[in-house]
């Protein structure tokens, strides 16, 4: 069975790019089509017409039916078919999954699982998006070709930073730094702070530094598929170390990861800061921030071919791994309850 939880919310594209025109999505290996009705809503169906198993996406919409391109037969919002040309008799067979899908932090998330337990207080939020005080950038859908865990892996795991982001997000003071986490209600923490150090290159080109800083990173997982990075600087001895963020320059970079199948994902990112910009300075800042998360798309994707090949070994633990190592043990506990809840409902 694939290695997914069910009963939550992922990410199924920008809500900017879900209009009019079908949208097809692979979402933990389910097709799905998306579209905005004609109240601006999103509607999100099944991409099998149940007749010959043509994409429904190869077809077109009716007013908020969507009618299949081979022949004909049109499905509503909630995938039940109203019409087959030629066929006035409807069987009860005629449907096609319909997901509840909502809209948040600029993004429409599907749930993937029982559409019974779809419960909209469950869907992440960052109040900071919010806030007029601060800005939100949104970024991509990042395509990687790896499995979603060892993405969540990689955003469990301040320790890298020092050695694939040196260009961007990280540098050589944070090498020999320890690593903390902790269990959270929903995930784990992660964290670890640099005292007296340069600061990135990120923020020596934005955060007007004229010395070392105070810097710090807390990675918070949010299980099954979110990542959101607090992290920041500010002057040494400013107070950052002991929780004052009014001389600081801070971000959260948020990764909202979609399963797209068992050996690929895609990330969606943004990133939500305290202070405001103009237009060529947030370009140049979310260029900085492609350019580090292209980095670890090459990184991980070369992990996932060496661990496709035959006889591949196993990798190895160290202290780093404590976090992923409790990040994947959560995964495996909720599809564990998942497949309990299943199995007893069949029986």
């Amino acid at each position: 069975m694939a290695n997914f939880v069910r009963n939550a919310w992922y990410p199924a594209a920008w809500s900017r790019d879900i209009g009019r025109a079908l949208t097809r999505r692979e979402i933990l290996g389910d097709l799905v089509v998306l579209y905005r009705k004609q109240d601006g809503s999103v509607a999100a169906l099944e991409d099998v017409c149940p007749h010959r198993l043509a994409p429904l996406s190869m077809g077109k919409l009716k007013g908020d039916n969507l009618e299949c391109g081979y022949h004909g037969m049109t499905f509503d919002c909630a995938g039940q078919c109203v019409r087959i040309p030629g066929q006035p008799i409807i069987p009860r067979t005629a449907k096609v999954r319909a997901y509840p899908i909502v809209e948040r932090l600029g993004l429409a998330w599907i749930w993937t699982g029982d559409a019974d337990k779809a419960d909209t207080a469950k869907l992440y939020d960052l109040g900071q998006y919010h806030d007029p005080a601060w800005s939100a950038v949104e970024g991509d859908a990042l395509p990687i070709d790896c499995n979603y865990l060892s993405l969540a892996d990689n955003l469990c795991d301040p320790a890298h930073v020092s050695f694939v982001h040196l260009s961007t997000l990280g540098n050589a003071a944070s090498e020999d730094i320890p690593v903390e986490h902790k269990r959270t209600d929903d995930g784990v923490l992660t964290w670890r702070w640099i005292p007296d150090a340069p600061a990135i290159p990120l923020f020596q080109k934005f955060g007007n530094f004229t010395g070392n800083v105070d810097r710090w990173h807390y990675y918070h997982y949010h299980a099954p598929s979110i990542a959101v990075i607090d992290f920041g600087s500010a002057p040494v001895g400013a107070g950052a170390m002991d929780g004052r963020r009014d001389n600081c320059i801070q971000f959260f970079a948020c990764h909202f990861i979609t399963p797209v199948d068992e050996s690929r994902c895609i990330d969606h990112w943004l990133y939500v800061k305290n202070f405001k910009s103009d237009e060529p300075t947030t370009k140049a800042m979310s260029d900085q921030f492609r350019v580090a998360f292209n980095e670890d798309k090459d990184i991980l994707e070369a992990i996932q071919k060496n661990e496709d090949r035959p006889g591949a070994r196993r990798p190895m633990r160290i202290k780093i791994d404590a976090s992923p190592v409790q990040m994947r043990r959560i995964i495996d506990h909720m599809i564990e309850q998942e497949t309990a809840v299943a199995g007893a409902t069949a029986a």
